[in-house]
């Protein structure tokens, strides 16, 4: 085994199980609580033929996503979830010798990425759990070939708005390849968007990428695209693999592009769910309980009084829930929660109070 990859700690999923083999109700792993559209659903389940390879460059999907978003087919993408373009990125850019930034709190993926590939991953201070730009742009030197960055950020659900993205980027060496990992963007109201599209169509060092995983409610098909300069597309062509969208994959990401009233009716839940939730968190600020600022579909709740996130998660677990603690990443005095449904943040909400009054 290479050095590098035995450095690497491998990805941890959320949980769907306790400790006892349990099942629990999964809000660990940012999943949509409504589900998948019907019309997506419909799509794949109309692919028949599997003994036939998928198309290989996934053109009706593309054509789908360049034509909602207004981008050029030939300079998208498409992945087995965004991971691998993330991957990708890192591998086409970066190797030994070389070093890969991003941010205290960001994707664990970035860690793995860099290893991957034998570059050396340089860890940027945080402002608040978010991007400190000037940080980030402070760990750049003749040795960075890429910048990750995730907006909205997992696990902590902050947000860098357009003009602090334009910044970081404007700071950047332009053979510095900047990544916005647009995981949960979707959740952002549109009148936020923070930029990054545009930032692509006016420079050869962006690349943008997206999945299906989460609003789109398609986790199970592994489909994500990015989207960059030619010389950028054309690298991740190079070595992603040949047929990795399956044919069901595409079918369901075409009919769920087209079916953006789920899109907005998810963005809703989301908005109406979080704020409720983070509301019940406010209202246990006496006990040590506050929630990072998110505009993800989860929220970061910080555990500062008697009572701790590890007890927290345990109880969540023994009241039916899975939720995600992050010792590993650095927080474990934080449980990253998936908003579900009104139901669910009710329950997670009512065993958190009665958890952090007995605490005292």
């Amino acid at each position: 085994m290479k050095p590098w990859i035995a450095a690497i700690h491998a990805y941890v999923p959320g949980k769907s199980k306790a400790a006892d083999g349990r099942p629990l109700v999964k809000l660990s792993a940012n999943e949509n609580p409504l589900g998948t559209s019907p019309a997506a659903l419909a799509a794949r389940a109309a692919v028949a033929d599997s003994a036939a390879y998928p198309d290989p460059d996934s053109v009706e999907l593309r054509g789908a996503i360049g034509q909602l978003h207004g981008i050029d087919p030939a300079l998208i993408v498409c992945g087995t979830g965004s991971d691998e373009l993330l991957n990708l990125a890192a591998q086409a850019f970066a190797g030994p010798g070389d070093e890969v930034a991003y941010v205290r709190y960001g994707f664990s993926v970035y860690d793995i990425a860099a290893r991957r590939c034998g570059a050396t991953p340089v860890v940027a201070p945080d402002k608040e759990f978010g991007t400190d730009v000037d940080a980030l742009l402070a760990c750049v030197n003749e040795k960075t070939r890429v910048v990750f960055l995730a907006n909205p950020n997992n696990p902590t659900g902050t947000y860098l708005p357009r003009a602090d993205l334009a910044r970081l980027h404007a700071g950047l060496p332009s053979d510095v390849l900047l990544v916005v990992d647009r995981a949960y963007a979707e959740y952002v109201a549109p009148e936020d968007d923070d930029g990054a599209l545009a930032l692509v169509a006016g420079s050869a060092n962006v690349l943008v990428t997206h999945t299906f995983s989460k609003i789109y409610g398609l986790a199970g098909e592994r489909i994500g695209w990015g989207t960059g300069a030619p010389q950028i597309v054309d690298a991740l062509n190079r070595i992603r693999g040949p047929f990795n969208v399956t044919s069901s994959a595409q079918a369901a990401g075409v009919a769920a592009l087209a079916d953006q009233q789920f899109v907005t009716a998810s963005r809703e839940h989301n908005r109406t769910e979080r704020a409720r939730f983070v509301a019940a968190i406010e209202a246990l600020g006496n006990h040590g309980l506050r929630a990072v600022p998110s505009e993800a579909n989860f929220v970061l709740v910080l555990f500062e009084g008697a009572l701790t996130a590890a007890e927290a998660f345990e109880g969540i677990s023994r009241a039916g829930y899975a939720v995600r603690h992050l010792p590993g990443q650095g927080l474990p005095q934080a449980l990253r929660i998936t908003i579900g449904t009104a139901a669910q943040m009710d329950d997670i909400a009512t065993c958190l109070r009665r958890m952090a009054e007995a605490a005292g």
